[in-house]
């Protein structure tokens, strides 16, 4: 990976139609329902002959009950359970990690292709909201068109459904594909859960690491009728090729998912998940596009699938993804789905403060870093140290992450404090937490008056500084004045968006005197020099 890999904020298009039902169509639909026992359809009543069956006016109801009394119907995957899972923008609020994760968590491993499709439910109750989701796993440009300036974007082209209780009746026209039941809630453990039937779907299937074996895996693949597969393990989903699953992971399925699951795994430990106990159970999705190389959205992230730029030999691979480049590349993508917002991703820190993640997986998983071998230790010397500027003034990204990656060399070696950023991130989320309305005002707490709604990156690198230095219980004051965190003067920057850096003097002092108050010790070497 050559090239800069970018955090895209992407538009995607949704279309809501309605339930493709008429009133003679539901009628039809219920009365030929009368010879099944149950109101999913699941089994034939008893005494039921062909010559009932003959009646049925609906032919796919017809289709399902000769198929039952043939002992000849498969339920699997096409009836299935789903429980509510937590709301994606509730965790990122939780978590303070904007809305990442995956919005298609619930697989249903059924084809829906084009046409005219009876699905039943059962057990949404209340005012609880339960959708199709039909995602266009397999959308192109328009021909002629370039990916990259594909007018409908490069995010997810979906259409969705909202189910009811009893027969649902609809019509995809556009494009077929997947399904996945879309069902989240902000109490999911409260919520009861819902009860799918795809009468006759095409079974494409799913593979989940847990369950499942190579074999499976495998078995998958060969007799997938849509040329996406689904897959999950503890913390990852994946909608990749299944060509190109066979190509680099044929016999490699439960090693593909594990190697994500570990990647995914490293971050929830660096940013303090694991040890303060708040590893989600949401995953994120990771899937192919046909657009752009690489990309994080709000879906999750996202590889390129076709040459030119084709990114499949590289995290389809299970050996790959954990080594070099592949292992950059993926963890630099998840790494923009967990910043922390805005107490660790300030204007500037756009493509920063996700690779702190890059680093700390790729050299967990014994590669060489990248700001040691690109010599950014000795350029983010020269060029912020020595000419006495911001950290943020620095165009090269990579240099603006050399002291916040030495803040994870100090305390992991000589400084004795493996658990530096662990806190650290905790500590943001509760500030996160005061600042939300329910909590503002508690405690007069110093970032809560300085942070709410502020757009100014010097306020949250100062609100940085000096949290920093109350979790480690270390005064870092001369490291980071090294770096420029207290540049006094004000700048423009684009990240993203354009933001405005305003240090005063008043800022700084107020800072450094919180600092001061703490009358903490100082760090034993000049964090500065360290590297690799």
């Amino acid at each position: 990976m050559k090239r800069l890999l970018l955090f895209i904020a992407v538009n995607f298009t949704v279309a809501v139609p309605l339930i493709a039902q008429t009133a003679k169509e539901i009628k039809n639909a219920y009365a030929s329902l009368t010879v099944f026992e149950d109101p999913l359809a699941l089994k034939l009543k008893k005494g039921v002959k062909k010559a009932d069956i003959d009646k049925i006016a609906d032919p796919q109801i017809k289709e399902v009950a000769l198929q039952l009394l043939a002992d000849k119907y498969e339920t699997a995957y096409r009836y299935a359970s789903y429980p509510a899972l937590l709301s994606p923008s509730i965790l990122g609020r939780e978590l303070s990690i904007g809305d990442g994760y995956s919005k298609y968590e619930n697989i249903t491993g059924v084809y829906l292709p084009k046409g005219r499709h009876i699905i039943l439910v059962d057990g949404i109750t209340g005012d609880k909201e339960v959708n199709l989701i039909v995602p266009n796993w397999n959308r192109r440009a328009p021909e002629g068109i370039e990916p990259t300036k594909d007018p409908k974007g490069w995010g997810i082209e979906k259409v969705e459904f909202k189910l009811r209780n009893g027969i649902n009746i609809i019509e995809l026209t556009a494009f077929g594909s997947l399904a996945y039941i879309d069902y989240f809630s902000a109490t999911p453990k409260e919520e009861q859960p819902v009860q799918v039937h795809f009468l006759n779907g095409q079974v494409n299937g799913y593979f989940d690491a847990a369950k499942h074996t190579d074999a499976d895996w495998n078995r998958l693949l060969d007799h997938a009728v849509y040329p996406i597969i689904d897959a999950i393990g503890k913390h990852i989903q994946i909608a990749y090729p299944v060509e190109a699953c066979k190509q680099y992971a044929y016999g490699r399925g439960v090693e593909l998912i594990a190697n994500y699951d570990s990647l995914i795994y490293r971050q929830h430990r660096i940013m303090g998940l694991i040890k303060h106990n708040k590893v989600p159970d949401n995953k994120i999705l990771s899937r192919v596009n046909y657009n752009y190389y690489m990309f994080r959205d709000g879906d999750g992230v996202a590889y390129m699938g076709t040459n030119p730029g084709n990114a499949m030999p590289l995290v389809v691979d299970p050996a790959r993804v954990i080594k070099g480049d592949p292992c950059w590349g993926f963890s630099h993508e998840v790494g923009h789905v967990h910043q922390t917002r805005p107490a660790f991703n300030w204007g500037g820190l756009g493509e920063v403060s996700n690779n702190l993640f890059s680093l700390y997986v790729t050299r967990s998983f014994g590669n060489p870093t990248r700001v040691a071998e690109q010599g950014n230790y000795k350029s983010a010397t020269d060029s912020i140290i020595n000419k006495g500027i911001s950290y943020l003034q620095d165009p090269d990204v990579f240099n603006r992450l050399v002291p916040f990656w030495q803040l994870q060399l100090y305390f992991e070696g000589i400084g004795g404090n493996t658990d530096f950023y662990p806190d650290l991130f905790e500590a943001f989320r509760k500030q996160a937490a005061e600042q939300r309305p329910q909590g503002r005002g508690r405690g007069g707490n110093w970032a809560s008056d300085r942070m709410m709604g502020n757009n100014n990156p010097a306020v949250h690198q100062l609100n940085f500084v000096k949290t920093a230095c109350e979790v480690s219980k270390v005064d870092l004051t001369d490291f980071f004045d090294s770096y420029g965190f207290f540049y006094v003067g004000e700048f423009t920057l684009n990240d993203y968006g354009n933001y405005t850096y305003d240090m005063t003097q008043e800022l700084v002092d107020s800072c450094k005197n919180a600092i001061k108050a703490m009358n903490l010790s100082r760090p034993k070497v000049d964090i500065t020099t360290l590297t690799d």
